[in-house]
């Protein structure tokens, strides 16, 4: 039976979902999104993403793929992603579903992704945030932040930065392309592009960064966490709240508009 092959961009509010793996306990993205491809395609039972998500984690831009047997798809491929919007809560949502060749695969032709993870840095929590940003009261140094995240740019171990698995890695190396702040008043936004990243690297690496931004790991120690590969030295690990998987790369990748704007809400920022 000859299949079609779609290739979707998801985007999740993560609260209420214990990450984006169909789970044993617990609620996944994944799994309502199956769902909702069952109500429209019976014999579809599974898509395949371009990485995993942990709970409370969002997305704007995850991205999976599957198969639809051509003989069960009845309207235009435009059509789909609104078609799986009505069986799918309102805390996730199909932003496009296009038809790409059959050799596609979303996870082993991605080639990198961005997170961006938000902190609010005001003595008062931005309630527009909530479950957006980590809320993180105590005043922070952006030179010292940015200075850190220079040093974190490159081909690297990052095993000081990742949380523990129950196996072993093969390897904790990989590369980041970037790893910048932007401040916008009490708002900070930090981006980090790779082309892979370990079990809660990035908020490893953010819980790290603010730490130093913080005052309370000096930024010459910095090099010595990468150096030490040794979990216990580095910083805290940031909230999972403040998270957003925000692209997913591919060779021919075109980025979409909605990337280019990195605040989590339209909210009025304290004097």
């Amino acid at each position: 039976m000859e299949n079609l092959k779609f290739k979707l961009t998801i985007a999740y509010d993560g609260t209420a979902y214990q990450g984006w793996q169909v789970q044993k306990i617990g609620t996944g993205v994944q799994e309502k999104i199956e769902q909702a491809l069952g109500k429209l395609y019976p014999s579809v039972k599974r898509i395949h993403s371009s990485s995993r998500t942990d709970t409370g984690v969002h997305a704007l831009g995850m991205v999976a793929h599957v198969e639809i047997p051509r003989a069960e798809f009845k309207f235009p491929d435009a059509r789909l992603a609104l078609a799986l919007n009505a069986f799918l809560p309102d805390d996730i949502r199909i932003l496009e579903a296009v038809r790409v060749p059959a050799a596609f695969h979303a996870r082993f032709d991605a080639i990198g992704k961005q997170y961006r993870y938000y902190v609010w840095n005001h003595h008062a929590m931005n309630p527009l945030l909530y479950q957006r940003a980590w809320h993180f009261p105590v005043t922070l140094d952006p030179a010292r932040m940015r200075a850190a995240a220079r040093m974190i740019v490159g081909r690297r171990d990052f095993k000081s930065f990742a949380g523990t698995r129950e196996y072993e890695m093969k390897s904790n190396v990989r590369t980041l392309t970037r790893c910048d702040l932007r401040k916008q008043g009490p708002l900070y936004t930090f981006t980090i592009e790779g082309d892979g990243f370990l079990y809660k690297m990035c908020r490893g690496i953010v819980g790290t960064l603010v730490q130093v931004g913080q005052g309370k790991i000096p930024l010459e120690e910095v090099a010595t966490i990468l150096t030490s590969r040794d979990r216990t030295v580095a910083g805290m690990t940031a909230p999972a709240h403040g998270l957003v998987l925000q692209e997913v790369f591919y060779p021919t990748r075109q980025r979409r508009t909605l990337t280019t704007e990195p605040s989590p809400a339209t909210a009025p920022t304290p004097a």
